[in-house]
């Protein structure tokens, strides 16, 4: 990766990662600690921009990190990402976004409109995690750490962290109600008596869900860099936005991708924020663009996203470790 500061995609207090690696060296796992600490993992959605945040877990995977955390949270293609990495397949999910994502099968614009969803959450869940790439579903609600899937509640907008799963069947309905995004991947997806659409509409990234349930010390992936997130979370609404509220008012508004994307981020950068109270906040982004958006299919585009994410938590690691 060219030389580039740390300080452009390595954000908040850099204890977290100490604490990760403190952690490795002492060889400790969830339930079996030697310090006082409760460190979470917060995974936003993005669509195909996952394919940052899948190449940032292949190199939290590859450092040996993964027994350093206590939970995990999801939401959208987070949940995806965030189950793969507390299963052991962090690697098989990176490759999956060139590999087996970056088709017109999974993302075609051209069904807008259609009866098909645009964004075919079938071919993910069974096509891809269920025999290209298959994911080790028996073992979710088994790891030692926790996975927390967020998903918006249709009903008043809200976000929640489900509950309840107890079959492949139901982790399936899980994921794909958080993944389940308004317009694009069909209806909303019914779930423990209520309908859900994609977490990330209420809630883009769970840092203050995560402080608010007791860590101390959170580590946040984001799927954006530093140049495309805009600071105004009041600014105008795109013409998706306008769409959503036309059809559920309110939504629209919640749906600001990376407007409140970058507002949340100032809870990571503003230690005096009113939201963050005692705890530790890092996030890691990438460190340059792959010129994609949340629907690009383009393999070339993906995979380097996916390399960019690899580096740029490694030399995280490293600016830290230095």
């Amino acid at each position: 990766m060219p030389t580039v500061s740390p300080a452009s995609f390595l954000h908040g207090d850099r204890e977290v990662l100490g604490v990760l690696q403190d952690r490795r060296a002492a060889g400790t796992e969830p339930g079996a600690r030697t310090d006082a600490h409760r460190v979470a993992l917060v995974i936003g959605g993005g669509g195909m921009r996952g394919a940052y945040v899948a190449g940032m877990l292949r190199a939290l995977d590859r450092a040996g990190l993964v027994p350093a955390f206590d939970e995990v949270y999801g939401a959208s293609s987070g949940g995806f990402s965030g189950a793969a990495f507390l299963t052991g397949d962090a690697a098989a999910c990176a490759a999956s976004y060139p590999e087996d994502l970056s088709t017109e099968v999974f993302i075609n614009m051209r069904r807008l409109g259609t009866r098909r969803p645009v964004v075919a959450l079938d071919h993910l869940v069974h096509d891809v995690l269920g025999d290209r790439k298959p994911l080790a579903w028996h073992q979710l609600g088994r790891t030692p750490a926790p996975l927390r899937l967020v998903a918006t509640d249709t009903a008043d907008l809200t976000a929640h962290t489900l509950e309840g799963m107890t079959s492949v069947a139901d982790w399936e309905r899980a994921l794909r109600a958080s993944a389940a995004i308004p317009l694009l991947s069909g209806p909303p997806v019914a779930y423990g008596g209520r309908r859900w659409v994609d977490g990330s509409v209420a809630e883009p990234l769970a840092m203050a869900r995560a402080l608010r349930g007791g860590a101390t010390h959170v580590l946040v992936l984001l799927c954006r860099g530093a140049d495309d997130l805009h600071p105004d979370a009041d600014a105008g609404l795109s013409l998706w936005a306008r769409t959503l509220d036309r059809l559920v008012p309110g939504l629209g508004s919640l749906a600001q991708g990376s407007r409140r994307y970058g507002s949340d981020l100032r809870l990571v950068t503003d230690a005096a924020h009113p939201g963050r109270g005692p705890g530790h906040l890092a996030a890691i982004g990438p460190a340059r663009s792959a010129g994609m958006g949340a629907l690009c299919v383009d393999p070339v585009r993906v995979g380097d996203a996916v390399r960019i994410g690899d580096e740029s938590a490694e030399s995280a690691l490293a600016a830290v470790a230095a």
